[in-house]
């Protein structure tokens, strides 16, 4: 595909009027039936128009014989027949004057037929030939809440800044549910699949220039122009973070890949090298990922890698600074003012001023716990905050602790010499009643802005993505 179609791509997310080919009279577990009952739930405000020959009502929507009987070219059409009958779709969108089409379709290059592999050449020699453009095949396709494009993820979604780029369906579907129950919002999402005509590059070039995108969640199984990946990310890294969500690295994973979309995925030590000329940030699972996104998504820049632990007990404390170390970021003592600061409230029994600091009184005082806060954003040897904060049990001996989130999280926000500060909500473990508090307690520092994660290391694994990524490019 010429790369000069890159910045058309928009169109792909705010159509007013999508057609569906292939939607049956009866439902279907996935297909164009639920595609279209997807997008009448979300409250998709633009014109829907089912393709059946055989029905003139589906859904409650007036259904059409063709596209041909349409009163409009529509802006996007969805196509979701048999793979065999998708070239002569696609023929049909070119005479009707489309433009955008997405094919939901699998059976191609991924069966791993010679029938599947032609039948996928021949959807990008129509392509091709009529300009069209195309999403897929074997993919979710395009995602936009600012729109109500939401027929897959997070139903209506969470308009946001971040963008979304994967060659997984399934991936792509919980990653944007997962983000969202977290209070990131979604810019744009393309779920590509086999990638026959608009491949990675061309949303990465895309995203790059969009204005309601400022970061990329990228999952990649295998690339057909790596040059242009290289050069494209390298390119966008320094002012549009990119995570990246490499799939295929091992030897069984690039089996998989090729029966997943058709294609090849290249080696570890190439990606590794790819990850470390253009800046891109490297996760190895959809939980790192989504910790990586969080902490980009909210967090201000950081100058550094000295890092003030707030937490609740000496082990604890202990097993902290040795996960600090592992992931290479420094837990430095504190300036002798700090000190003096912290010994005038920190009790003597029970307690250990210090980096880390073991209080548990800062959970049963918000106001203590604020006034530490001010004292590291004052400490020129601390770059970043984290807040082990522990959920009210019986177990502790103690009363509830104070619902102050609102509160903190507006310190935070509003903190002059505010520095990226994280919580860690540990609720694992099997007892239903501590996830169900744990998980409620982290969704409402989410979504206030401040992000909080299941367990101290998945909360330094993000900050030490994220202090990498700002030591290299220090303009962020």
């Amino acid at each position: 595909m010429p790369y000069y179609h890159a910045h058309e791509l928009g169109g792909f997310f705010k159509p007013e009027s999508i057609a569906v080919i292939g939607v049956s009279r009866e439902s279907a577990s996935i297909g164009g039936n639920s595609f279209l009952q997807r997008h009448l739930d979300a409250g998709y405000p633009g014109r829907l128009y089912p393709i059946n020959p055989k029905a003139s009502e589906i859904l409650g929507l007036r259904a059409y014989p063709s596209l041909a009987s349409l009163p409009e070219a529509p802006d996007l059409v969805m196509i979701a027949v048999r793979a065999d009958l998708v070239p002569a779709a696609l023929e049909e969108c070119a005479r009707k004057g489309v433009r955008y089409v997405h094919v939901l379709t699998s059976g191609f290059s991924e069966m791993g037929t010679p029938e599947g592999r032609e039948l996928e050449k021949r959807i990008a020699a129509v392509a091709g030939e009529h300009n069209l453009l195309v999403m897929g095949p074997n993919c979710m396709g395009p995602y936009c809440p600012a729109g109500r494009l939401t027929a897959w993820g997070a139903i209506p979604g969470r308009d946001g800044h971040l963008g979304v780029i994967s060659q997984s369906g399934g991936i792509t579907q919980r990653f944007t549910e997962y983000v969202s129950s977290l209070g990131i919002g979604i810019s744009k999402a393309a779920s590509i699949g086999n990638a026959a005509v608009l491949d990675s590059p061309d949303f990465l070039e895309f995203m790059a220039g969009d204005e309601d995108t400022r970061l990329i969640a990228f999952y990649l199984e295998n690339i057909r122009d790596g040059q242009r990946l290289f050069d494209l990310a390298r390119e966008v890294s320094p002012r549009k973070p990119i995570i990246m969500l490499k799939g295929g690295e091992s030897e069984k994973g690039a089996a998989t890949v090729e029966s997943h979309t058709g294609r090849m995925a290249g080696n570890r030590k190439m990606w590794k090298a790819f990850f470390a000329q253009t800046g891109v940030v490297s996760v190895s699972s959809v939980n790192e990922w989504v910790d990586a996104c969080l902490a980009f998504s909210c967090l201000p820049k950081s100058n550094g890698n000295g890092l003030f632990i707030m937490g609740g007990g000496g082990g604890n404390s202990v097993i902290a600074s040795d996960a600090c170390a592992r992931a290479g970021l420094d837990v430095p003592t504190l300036s002798s003012e700090s000190m003096e600061k912290l010994r005038r409230f920190v009790p003597a029994a029970g307690s250990i001023a210090g980096n880390p600091l073991d209080d548990w009184e800062l959970f049963l005082n918000p106001q203590l716990l604020l006034e530490t806060l001010d004292i590291a954003y004052a400490d020129a040897r601390i770059s970043m905050v984290i807040v082990d904060r522990l959920i009210p049990r019986i177990a502790f001996h103690g009363p509830e602790f104070p619902d102050a989130v609102e509160e903190i999280a507006d310190f935070i926000k509003t903190h002059k010499n505010r520095k990226p500060t994280v919580f860690t909500i540990d609720y694992d473990g099997g007892d239903p009643d501590l996830t169900r508090k744990g998980a409620l307690l982290r969704s409402r520092f989410c979504e206030e802005g401040v992000p909080a994660f299941p367990s101290f290391e998945r909360a330094i694994g993000a900050l030490a993505c994220f202090q990498k990524y700002c030591n290299r490019f220090t303009g962020l």
